[in-house]
């Protein structure tokens, strides 16, 4: 155990466990107690003092848990049945933390979804057993208070925050029927009505529900295993957002392919999400599924708000080369761009203020560590695993809500001793024959920059619906190519020239003898005309289409091509 920033040094009062078992441990939710198994027993402690609080004669845990309030102590074990196939002994149970005692055991054979699920007061917890919900009231394991009871409940996920409860629950489709989510509020889960919202959809082997922390919406991204267009190799996925309140909807995403991952903001009145081919696109919707920033495009598949929501950090970790861009979220100002090379686990420190990276097993067996940085990009600590050993897991000790508030976020970073991650820029390769000829710059992609897309605070419009801005900006598109071909078919009758396009026009009248290099000059200029009149369009404050700033880029290229026709002349 580590102390935290500024210190990172090893914690006197907790004595390192360096026994070859220690594979599972956790923190409770206000981070005061720490329990660990060492393949010997099972340790609970405070991580005050590091007083034992108390030790079970459980060396066979895989995974572990703590109830929300430290109340009760969830374990898990493998489960084995008898070797006359007779059914095995229960291997989930449930401790009291105070006494000790066993409260309840439960045959739990698979380690998904494992862990019963506490309301935050725990005046309630869950299971799913067989394909319903068995829902406790006050710890008391020995009734079950409640069931929920569908065709088949697959998942769910219990609401965070004050009571009353919700639950989210999924149903896969069968025989042509839909799958869909369902959201109740507990205990009322009888008769035809009793749902506050549903949403049904086809395209789904399985879904990931994600509750915002008010408890008024879920985010969910059905996905399907396999795409049937053969346009993905990751299968295909939609978002769906659901509220509490009965609405439902389709989150549009401008761009078609993955959705990597999808972020509540912890304000709950917006989100981000990670999708489309690479480069990847990352976006930020609100509450009516109506994009407020574009981030554009980059090499990114993870999306990280800060406890305070204040800061949002997109990345590129796994099979990605760890970029990391880092955004001040209310003013939508990138604040720094750090690199964290190899990372296979990204987590924010609880004053909102620090990150970890690490590498770990069995996800990379190599270069195992972790590094503590800055948000403004800063590395302050940096831990490498001995050759001989392995990196399971880092985490940082939890925190309440509420108990760092938000600070003013900072551009200029912060200083370190250690020198900042510059990772080697591997060169590209050339083969044999290109390796003595000048390098040419080309790029597979045209990466689009970030776009505000909040209405100006001048307008007093109302925010146009999905539709009407679909139209717009057919329309728009339509307006604009109508512009283009009347330039093109008026280009004597057009207004005078910049001084660039002055001089180019003055060598008209010099011919090259040669009709197609004539024809060419004349094409190359009818371009660059059109160019100029779209720059002159956006610096008026008229968007543009994609296919027009696309146009302006070549604006240089075809410089270069007139200027070489013209000096052949």
């Amino acid at each position: 155990m580590v102390n935290g920033p500024p210190q990172f040094s090893e914690n006197t009062t907790f004595q390192r466990d360096s026994g070859k078992n220690c594979k599972v441990f956790a923190f409770s939710k206000d981070g005061t107690l720490f329990a660990w198994c060492n393949g010997e027993q099972l340790n609970v402690g405070n991580v005050t003092n590091l007083g034992l609080l108390r030790s079970f004669d459980l060396p066979k845990v895989v995974c572990l848990e703590l109830s929300p309030k430290n109340t009760v102590l969830a374990t898990w074990q493998a489960y084995t049945t008898g070797k006359d196939g007779t059914a095995g002994t229960p291997n989930l149970q449930l401790y009291d933390l105070k006494t000790g005692k066993c409260l309840k055991s439960f045959i739990q054979k698979k380690m998904q979804n494992w862990c019963p699920c506490w309301s935050d007061d725990e005046s309630i917890c869950t299971r799913n057993v067989n394909n319903e919900l068995h829902f406790f009231e006050n710890n008391n394991f020995n009734t079950i208070a409640n069931k929920l009871h569908l065709q088949k409940v697959n998942d769910y996920v219990l609401s965070p925050g004050d009571q009353p409860s919700k639950v989210a629950v999924y149903v896969p489709g069968s025989k042509g029927a839909p799958s869909f989510v369902r959201l109740y509020q507990y205990p009322n889960f009888g008769g035809p009505h009793s749902a506050l919202a549903n949403k049904s959809f086809f395209k789904d082997d399985k879904v990931t529900m994600l509750w915002n922390s008010k408890a008024t919406a879920v985010l969910v991204i059905a996905s399907t295993d396999v795409d049937k267009t053969g346009a993905s190799y990751y299968g295909e996925q939609t978002l769906h957002y659901i509220a509490s309140n009965g609405e439902s909807a389709v989150v549009q995403l401008p761009k078609s392919g993955p959705i990597y991952d999808v972020a509540w903001n912890p304000n709950s009145t917006e989100f981000c999400a990670v999708y489309g081919f690479m480069p990847a696109k990352a976006t930020v919707f609100n509450l009516k599924c109506d994009p407020v920033f574009d981030f554009g495009t980059g090499p990114r598949n993870a999306a990280y708000y800060s406890p305070q929501g204040c800061i949002l950090v997109l990345a590129g970790f796994g099979n990605l080369r760890g970029q990391m861009e880092v955004w001040d979220i209310k003013n939508y100002k990138l604040i720094s761009k750090p690199v964290a090379s190899d990372s296979t686990y990204f987590a924010w420190c609880p004053d909102g203020e620090h990150v970890v990276t690490a590498t770990c097993s069995p996800r990379l067996r190599v270069g195992n560590g972790y590094k503590i940085c800055h948000y403004t990009g800063s590395v302050l600590h940096k831990y490498e695993v001995p050759a001989n050993e392995e990196l399971w897991q880092v985490v940082w000790q939890p925190f309440l809500d509420g108990v760092f508030p938000e600070k003013a976020v900072a551009y200029q970073a912060v200083p370190s001793e250690l020198p900042s991650a510059e990772p080697k820029v591997a060169q590209a390769y050339r083969p044999p024959a290109l390796r003595n000829k000048p390098v040419t710059s080309s790029k597979l992609h045209e990466e689009e920059p970030p776009q505000n897309m909040k209405p100006q605070s001048g307008s007093t419009d109302k925010p146009l619906s999905k539709t009407a801005l679909k139209n717009q900006r057919k329309h728009e598109a339509k307006k604009a190519a109508k512009q283009e071909a009347k330039a093109d078919g008026n280009q004597e009758s057009t207004p005078s020239p910049p001084l660039e396009s002055t001089q180019r026009n003055t060598m008209t009248a010099i011919t090259s003898g040669d009709p197609e290099v004539d024809k060419k000059i004349k094409n190359l200029k009818k371009k660059l005309k059109a160019i100029e009149q779209l720059k002159d369009q956006a610096a008026s404050g008229k968007p543009l289409e994609k296919n027009q700033l696309q146009k302006i880029q070549k604006e240089a290229v075809l410089l270069k091509e007139l200027e070489n026709l013209e000096l052949g002349i």
